[in-house]
């Protein structure tokens, strides 16, 4: 194999791992209910990693956090009984990732938030994300990263109780074409 070519293969398996890595990492996000799913979020970050809100209102309200134990701290404070999120779910879309001139990996992420609270109410959230990942102990972990706000508002709830419509199971094509 090339140089060339073995510089290219190493670039597509450090951008599936970028992509395993941010999926894992929103999942533990969407389950935020013990000190392990904080420690387990906290080993995705390399040691001296930084967690960025930017822009208004995240700048505010969720802050900048540097090093991993910062980090884990943060993301404890949504740890406790009642929990926090009753229903709390991200979706991520409009995936870029890309190297650097200097190796970095970079990602781009369009994310959706939708959350329901123990307290009552319920939230959508969208947000843009962007991480630069780094490759520590032969796995990658996030360095940096930054989370926008796009747009915020509360929702009235997210689980209602209506019937949801499905194709009745004995009708077929011809009868509905009737």
């Amino acid at each position: 194999m090339s140089p060339q070519d073995a510089l290219r293969l190493q670039q597509l398996e450090d951008q599936q791992a970028a992509r395993v890595c941010i999926s894992h990492y929103m999942r533990l996000c969407d389950r935020l209910d013990s000190i392990e799913t904080v420690q387990a979020i906290g080993a995705l970050f390399s040691e001296g990693a930084c967690w960025q809100g930017l822009g208004e209102p995240y700048a505010t309200r969720l802050g900048k956090h540097q090093g991993r134990a910062a980090i884990v701290a943060m993301m404890a404070g949504y740890v406790r009984q009642p929990a926090h999120f009753a229903m709390n779910a991200h979706f991520l879309c409009s995936e870029a990732l890309y190297h650097e001139a200097d190796g970095e990996l970079h990602g781009r992420w369009l994310m959706l938030q939708t959350s329901a609270f123990t307290a009552g109410g319920a939230h959508l959230n969208a947000a843009e994300i962007k991480i630069i990942f780094r490759r520590e102990a032969d796995e990658m972990t996030i360095h940096h990263f930054t989370t926008r706000n796009l747009f915020s508002r509360p929702v009235s709830h997210w689980h209602a109780t209506d019937a949801l419509p499905v194709p009745d199971k004995n009708q077929t094509v011809e009868d509905e074409q009737e």
